[in-house]
């Protein structure tokens, strides 16, 4: 079963549709919602939002999901009946397989209470097919359509004293490589803000579209790199930092203690995560999808501006 723990949750919905084919004296009892088991429509209906609600348990590989909402429209045509299902969530994946579910037992159903009225032959369920989705990766992407410039500052006496590896700072560089960002940059930093200042200044002067800090973002007597950073920023933006947070929250009660800040500063937006492996990778799962969002939107507006 695949880790989703890492990823995003996002509105998401995705319609599918099936078909049902049966000779018209049959398509006329589900039209008239009459056999002798009851009404056709309302059963397939019903029995399809069931589905759509119990696919993880039918599907050994599929996430259980909270379902905020399940629909099932039946349209009947010359030869066929098209059943439409759409399924919606919030959550870190996607509900492709609750909507085919849906589409699928509701068909069964038909299937079920029309049997009577038909030979085997006459009756088939095929066409099942996903037809929409929305949400995830397919509309909040975690890539750049064009390379972007990046510089990661990691910020640690023990890092920079050679007492501990880096994984945290490396991490971030890894992520944002595999992100598209490009030329991308590393530096080790101590826990010196005036070190920590002139470095983030180097890159805002160099245009750099992206400046991440990892490390220094706590409540320890040597943690300053949030009280560096805020006022080179001329463009705060809260909500970043206040994302990664929440997040965090999630996964670990102490994500809270985190101090980050983020905006832009001229034309470089600085971001400042935490400096634990797992901080810093919560924080780049929560921000990847903004952070490619507000540069490629920064991009064209400075495009523009040009």
């Amino acid at each position: 079963m695949k880790d989703v723990g890492m990823k995003p949750e996002t509105l998401r919905s995705a319609t599918a549709t099936a078909s049902f084919h049966a000779p018209g004296h049959c398509l006329r009892r589900i039209a008239e919602r009459d056999t002798e088991k009851g009404d056709p429509q309302a059963s397939a209906r019903i029995a399809g939002i069931l589905a759509a609600k119990r696919t993880d348990e039918l599907l050994p590989l599929c996430h259980p999901l909270p379902i905020h909402a399940a629909e099932v429209h039946f349209t009947i045509e010359d030869a066929r009946v098209v059943i439409e299902a759409e399924v919606h969530t919030i959550g870190p994946t996607g509900v492709e397989m609750e909507a085919l579910t849906a589409a699928s037992m509701a068909a069964l159903t038909l299937y079920d209470m029309l049997k009577p009225y038909a030979q085997p032959e006459e009756l088939a369920i095929g066409d099942t097919r996903l037809v929409d989705k929305t949400g995830g990766k397919s509309d909040f992407k975690r890539t750049l359509k064009q390379p972007l410039s990046a510089q990661v500052l990691m910020v640690s006496n023990p890092v920079a004293d050679g007492n501990k590896p880096d994984t945290a700072g490396r991490g971030v560089f890894e992520g944002l490589e595999t992100a598209g960002f490009a030329p991308l940059g590393y530096e080790i930093l101590p826990d010196d803000a005036d070190r920590v200042r002139a470095a983030v200044q180097t890159a805002i002067d160099a245009g750099t579209q992206l400046v991440v800090t990892v490390g220094g973002t706590g409540i320890g007597p040597k943690d300053r790199v949030v009280e560096t950073v805020e006022p080179m920023l001329t463009t705060p933006m809260p909500g970043l930092m206040e994302a990664a947070r929440a997040f965090g929250q999630r996964r670990t009660p102490y994500a809270v203690l985190s101090r980050g800040v983020s905006g832009f500063a001229g034309n470089s937006l600085v971001v400042t995560f935490p400096g634990s492996r797992s901080g810093a990778a919560e924080t780049l799962a929560a921000l990847l999808p903004s952070l490619v969002h507000v540069l490629e939107i920064h991009q064209r507006f400075a495009g523009h501006a040009g």
